[in-house]
């Protein structure tokens, strides 16, 4: 068919505005640069140099040789093993806490950490909204790790005074299994949730921040740039399974030897020798310019979409897509974005009417780059959601895998370490991983795939998948042998006394399995995430990762919830699969529907990355506007 051509009102105008009609009537959308410069955007007049670092005062850093780099980098390294580390302790130590100490029983302190774990996750986009849209991730750190400290100081004072628990004379074992020692009074409770939640808002406030604003400390102009944020986010995630690893051996320790004020005191003072660290390296580090709400910007681009959603884009008083001239971008902090034609209804929301008039408001008029913001955070979507599952996973092993390890040897020669221990083994598979990465799996990769980085990123999110499977099919047939020989033994109805010859370390498998898992996946995902968010959008799309584990421990727990009622027959007296008698109850079954859960999801991520394009595989061509154009200079 013929192709017409969308031009502005002055006919003399060259413009690379089209619409184009193939042999399937499927019209294609050039983007239009208005000449004006001279129009109200919600965030004033156009900004140059959209990614260019800034020091801490929002100034042009004249020398970036003294600023960020792996120097810099290091500093923010510490906050985020910390950040890890007192996470993890308080996900080990707390349920034992509430019932040893506060006498609460263990399913409301299962439930009350778990959602402390799942609220510190899926809150994360709070964090990352404050930052890109008003406090930059620098100082969104600084806030939010200030609020982790209190809380941890909070929790550490519950422990440490008798005042804040209920009163321990007179409650030994029997006691504590019988439910009959002292209450805690409600204002104690009251307290111990508060200074928790405190604790979860201020990790909501970092995890979404400390990845990119490590990642912001190198030149994307670099020849090296890709390389080098692959490396920062395999160090990083190091740093991550660091602070795991001395969460689940140092604190439990600790509050073996020393007692639970000794346990937590030592994650706050992990956390303020952190901040004092994070600080000092203030003089090095780059920053990027916030860029007004991105809700708004949303917002914006909904409203306009939907005012001009039965415009067609054949009509004659249509003047072409809107953007800014030259180099200049409505966004604060982002450079342009190529228009893309997905989600072409939102394509509206830029269409340049006639009737819009020389200085049309913000909620009828957008520019391309911030529909394409709200089309990249909409693609990006599918991809962490299918990491959901993987983090159900890794949520059903803490707590599963450890009431298996009640069950068995865990000896290791002379030593015996305890059950909250065994956690610590995804974390030190983890860690042989990324030693490993370079030097072994690149390599190889590389000569399979040709990738110069042996994967790419949705490649590694999906090896990780996959892994994640192996790992929980696994523990189905280890659990299903497990409960054989518990049954063949005669401890059918001894579920808390270990058997002496069935070791403990056949758990490792599982746990290596899903630590492998775990460093594909989620390293992958924070660096896809990382390059592909828009430029004033890179906290929010990392947030997705944590709101992906945030949802992971919540849909761990709605399928708890589902089998444990779909299974259990109070009539016929049969228990259900996830009985407090693991020898009586069907764990393998559980983790088979897991398995097979996991299957679906990973059918869904091929199909997912499969019709995802990366930004970089995306061409823009923009017209280039005269140097001496006084509206570059603005």
């Amino acid at each position: 068919m013929d192709s017409r051509e969308i031009k502005s009102p002055a006919d003399d105008l060259d413009t690379p505005a089209s619409l184009e009609l193939d042999g399937n009537s499927r019209k294609k959308l050039g983007v239009f640069f208005m000449e004006s410069d001279n129009r109200r955007t919600a965030f004033g007049r156009g900004y140059t140099g959209g990614t260019t670092p800034v020091n801490i005062h929002g100034k042009p850093i004249a020398d970036l040789s003294k600023t960020g780099g792996w120097i810099a980098a290091f500093f923010i390294f510490g906050n985020e093993m910390a950040e890890r580390m007192a996470y993890f302790g308080l996900s080990v130590n707390m349920v034992a806490f509430m019932f040893y100490v506060m006498h609460r029983p263990f399913s409301s302190s299962s439930n009350a950490v778990n959602n402390f774990l799942g609220i510190s996750q899926a809150s994360s986009v709070l964090g990352g909204f404050l930052a890109d849209a008003y406090l930059g991730r620098y100082w969104t750190i600084a806030i939010f790790t200030t609020i982790y400290l209190a809380g941890l100081i909070g929790i550490t004072l519950c422990a440490s005074m008798k005042i804040f628990v209920p009163n321990q004379d007179q409650c030994d074992q029997l006691s504590l299994l019988l439910g009959s020692c002292e209450p805690a009074k409600p204002w104690q409770i009251l307290y111990l949730y508060t200074v928790l939640y405190i604790t979860a808002f201020g990790a909501a406030g970092i995890r979404p921040c400390v990845s990119s604003f490590g990642a912001d400390q190198f030149d994307e102009r670099s020849k090296d740039y890709k390389t080098l944020l692959d490396r920062f986010f395999n160090f990083f995630y190091l740093c991550v399974t660091i602070g795991a690893i001395v969460a689940f051996t140092l604190v439990v320790y600790v509050q073996i030897e020393f007692g639970w004020g000794a346990a937590f005191g030592s994650l706050a003072i992990a956390m303020g020798m952190s901040n004092m660290i994070f600080f000092a390296g203030t003089p090095l580090y780059r920053h990027r310019l916030p860029g007004g709400s991105p809700l708004t910007r949303v917002a914006q681009v909904l409203v306009s979409a939907f005012k001009k959603r039965h415009v067609p884009f054949t009509k004659s008083e249509l003047v072409g897509l809107y953007e800014l001239p030259g180099r200049h971008s409505a966004v604060k902090g982002s450079g342009k974005i190529p228009h893309t034609d997905d989600f072409r209804c939102l394509d509206k929301a830029a269409l340049q009417l006639k009737e819009d008039g020389g200085d049309p408001s913000p909620w009828r008029l957008c520019t391309v780059t911030q529909v394409e913001e709200v089309k990249i955070l909409i693609k990006l979507i599918p991809i962490p959601a299918c990491t959901i599952m993987l983090n159900a996973i890794l949520t059903e092993f803490i707590t599963l895998s450890i009431q298996q390890a009640y069950t068995l040897n865990t000896h290791m020669g002379k030593l015996k370490l305890p059950v909250t221990c065994m956690p610590v083994f995804p974390g030190l598979s983890i860690f042989l991983i990324l030693c490993l990465y370079y030097s072994v799996f690149v390599p190889i990769s590389r000569r399979i795939t040709g990738h110069p980085h042996g994967a790419s990123q949705l490649q590694r999110v999906g090896i990780g998948l996959f892994i994640s499977i192996l790992s929980v099919a696994w523990a189905g047939a280890f659990e299903r042998f497990r409960r054989g020989y518990a049954i063949t033994h005669g401890y059918e109805f001894s579920f808390l006394t270990p058997m002496p010859d069935l070791s403990a370390y056949w758990l490792l498998i599982q746990y290596c399995l899903i630590g492998i898992a775990e460093v594909f996946s989620v390293v992958g995902l924070l660096e896809f995430l990382y390059e592909e968010a828009p430029d004033a959008m890179k906290s929010i799309a990392s947030a997705y990762a944590a709101l992906a584990g945030g949802l992971g421990c919540f849909v761990a727990s709605i399928i708890n919830s589902i089998a444990k009622s779909v299974t259990r027959n109070p009539e016929n007296k049969q228990l259900s699969w996830l009985s407090q008698n693991i020898n009586q109850a069907k764990f393998d079954y559980f983790y088979w529907l897991l398995t097979v859960l996991s299957i679906i999801n990973f059918c869904i991520f091929l199909y997912s990355a499969h019709r995802y394009k990366y930004r970089t595989e995306q061409t823009f061509e923009v017209r280039e506007t005269d140097q001496n154009n006084p509206a570059e200079d603005t």
